[in-house]
């Protein structure tokens, strides 16, 4: 029994760890990053002690919760990089990039924010802003992408992508597309009205 205590704790622990961030990442994707550490440590069944002694501060708990989306982000703007087609490359890592913001709100709150102590997390944002900026450059070139866009157009659709309130996630990431497509239409160099995803039911702007 005795040779059995540490490899039981081990696990009860990392199952700990598990519904922390489970909780996490549900309640920051419905409500933001606002929510108190004592609520998430309520929704994940264990006491806040044991909450801050996995993370210590909030900003530990955002960036392990969103560890892989950023990593996603990073891999769909790499895979817009290897497509030939540089305009098609564009507007892909667009599309998804949006769709990946759009079943997350906490993601959003976290992309957005500044976390000094996160390296990490940090250089997968820097990179993957780098990458969209390559992105671009190459689109200009093209003679696809209008001359005067910059980044910060970028996350002024993200910021934008982010206040789409819907009845369900399959409802959010309907909106998404079809707001990502109206951006693309936009940052056109010659835009073309090309037909647009269908619209999806949005909740009231008091929901």
């Amino acid at each position: 029994m005795t040779d059995r205590l540490p490899h039981t704790l081990r696990s009860d622990a990392r199952d700990n760890r598990e519904r922390i961030l489970d909780a996490a990442r549900a309640v920051f994707a419905a409500e933001g990053l606002n929510v108190p550490m004592r609520e998430i440590a309520r929704r994940a069944g264990v006491g806040p002690a044991t909450l801050y002694r996995r993370f210590p501060t909030k900003e530990m708990l955002v960036t392990e919760a969103f560890r892989d989306q950023m990593r996603a982000c990073v891999a769909v703007v790499d895979e817009g990089l290897a497509d030939p087609d540089p305009w098609r490359g564009f507007c892909r890592a667009i599309e998804r990039i949006c769709e990946l913001h759009a079943l997350d709100r906490g993601f959003t709150a976290a992309f957005m924010s500044t976390f000094p102590r996160a390296m990490d997390f940090a250089a997968l944002r820097a990179s993957s802003l780098d990458s969209v900026a390559e992105l671009a450059r190459r689109a200009k070139d093209a003679g696809r992408l209008r001359p005067d866009f910059v980044l910060d157009d970028v996350i002024l659709v993200l910021m934008a992508n982010s206040g789409i309130r819907a009845a369900s996630p399959a409802a959010r990431v309907a909106a998404s597309r079809r707001f990502a497509a109206l951006a693309i239409q936009a940052f056109q160099a010659s835009p073309v009205a090309s037909p647009l995803p269908p619209v999806a039911r949005l909740a009231p702007a008091s929901a």
